[in-house]
């Protein structure tokens, strides 16, 4: 019989899927902190609490086996206790209690008062803004609403999180304040919907009126949008990003398919002449935009015809930014109901047809910058180079700028000027205008004059 450790508690905070997990991870590390815990993110802990992904079947699969590798450290004695949140957990909680019982319990996404109970603490409402940040210092989620009312057939979302919820401007603000003053200059606004906020508080869709009042937040110098929605987007706030220089000139818009039978199946609530003007409309106002889009390949129904509009549609678009995905099965969602009809070899045969001519505008847009400066942040150094990123890019999903470290140094989390002499397909090289030569160089030189 395997005897408890008799040392404190650590509490390990493991995190998959999204940045919606991200910063729930947090808040409840912050929680954790405030009730003067010892808590820790994806390191030791002897207590493992693992915030899980239920989105699609990739998603699933990697929560289900992290769940059981955690299982067996606590079966070898290296772990005493496992607790399991998240999206994967509210969905199918019954079924995981069945299948993997030797978890201490499992909690759904809007259960964060029991899961702090049953690790033997308060939750504490007075808490606003306070929360460990995992992400590199310079940047932070903000997360200004929980929930989402659109009816897409393909998402299983809803299920997860319920019901629209914004937050206050005011709380947002109180927030955001607390993240400047620990050092973060880059806040990235998630939601499952950005263009719904306010709707359920204000009665409106008051998404400009959130931005207006974040740029007032000393300290912060980007404010970037994550998360949009095509059906009755709110184009105010294409007037703040022109105006305003800390709003990012930068737009994820998810949009899933241009094929108009496969937007009406989907339940979009747009239609192929919509979608395009709305991006005509983009373009306009905001000449300098990023648009980032992400597409659905392989669902339901999908004919080569339907096939063919969406890659002609990807070349005569020319995004900035995007990405592919296969259609996943899940059940529960309005699609569910449909013959899952496309053979698995031939989604990720079209995925890749997609990718590979987003590759090749990727280059061509790139190359064009070979020569022009851009304001980067630097979020880290990895090997031989300091990674950063221009208002354009979002972390871990769009191009990076690498700035050689053996020949320049910068600071991680500072902003700089530099100017671009290489470019690739979805990276870019570049070297600081302005910027300290490594202290080895300048002792080099020092030596040499002597």
């Amino acid at each position: 019989m395997r005897t408890k450790s008799l040392k404190k508690n650590k509490i390990n905070v493991v995190t998959l899927g999204c940045s919606k997990n991200v910063y729930d991870s947090e808040v409840l590390m912050g929680q954790l902190k405030a009730n003067e815990m010892d808590v820790a993110h994806e390191e030791d802990g002897n207590i493992v609490v693992i915030n899980t992904c239920g989105f699609i079947d990739n998603a699933k699969e990697e929560s289900v086996n992290t769940i059981l590798e955690y299982v067996k450290q606590k079966e070898e004695g290296d772990v005493d206790k496992v607790f399991v949140t998240g999206c994967l957990s509210e969905r199918y909680k019954p079924d995981l209690q069945k299948e993997i019982p030797d978890v201490d319990q499992y909690f759904g996404t809007t259960e964060l008062p029991g899961l702090l109970k049953a690790l033997g603490a308060d939750y504490k409402h007075e808490l606003i803004g306070e929360r460990i940040t995992t992400t590199p210092k310079n940047y932070a989620y903000l997360k200004i609403a929980e929930g989402c009312d659109r009816p897409c057939s393909f998402c299983a979302i809803p299920l997860m999180r319920g019901k629209h919820k914004s937050k206050s401007i005011e709380h947002l603000v109180v927030e955001a304040k607390k993240l400047a003053a620990n050092g973060v200059t880059e806040l990235i606004l998630i939601a499952q919907d950005l263009t719904y906020y306010g709707l359920d508080l204000y009665k409106k869709r008051n998404l400009a009126e959130l931005l207006e009042n974040l740029v007032q937040v000393e300290g912060i110098e980007w404010i970037r949008l994550h998360y949009a929605f095509p059906s009755g987007f709110p184009v105010d706030v294409l007037d703040v990003m022109k105006r305003e220089p800390k709003v990012c000139n930068y737009l994820d818009i998810p949009l899933q398919h241009i094929a108009d039978p496969i937007l009406k199946s989907m339940r979009r609530g747009t239609t192929m002449a919509k979608t395009n003007a709305l991006l005509e409309r983009f373009r306009e106002s905001v000449p300098e935009m990023t648009i980032r889009t992400t597409l659905i390949v392989g669902y339901p129904g999908e004919t080569e015809e339907d096939f063919q509009t969406l890659k002609q549609w990807v070349k005569d678009q020319r995004f900035e930014r995007l990405g592919c995905f296969t259609y996943s099965h899940e059940e529960n969602t309005h699609a569910y109901n449909l013959e899952d009809d496309v053979p698995e070899d031939v989604k990720m045969d079209r995925a890749n047809q997609i990718m590979e001519i987003q590759s090749q505008i990727s280059w061509e847009l790139n190359q064009q910058k070979i020569g022009k400066e851009f304001k980067i942040v630097v979020d880290r150094k990895e090997g031989n180079f300091f990674i950063g990123r221009t208002e354009f890019d979002s972390p871990d999903v769009d191009n990076e700028v690498l700035v050689d470290a053996t020949k320049f140094y910068l600071k991680t989390g500072d902003y700089a000027m530099v100017k671009v002499t290489e470019a690739e397909d979805f990276d870019l090289y570049a070297e600081p205008l302005v910027a300290l030569e490594r202290p080895q160089a300048l002792h080099a030189k020092r030596a040499t004059k002597k």
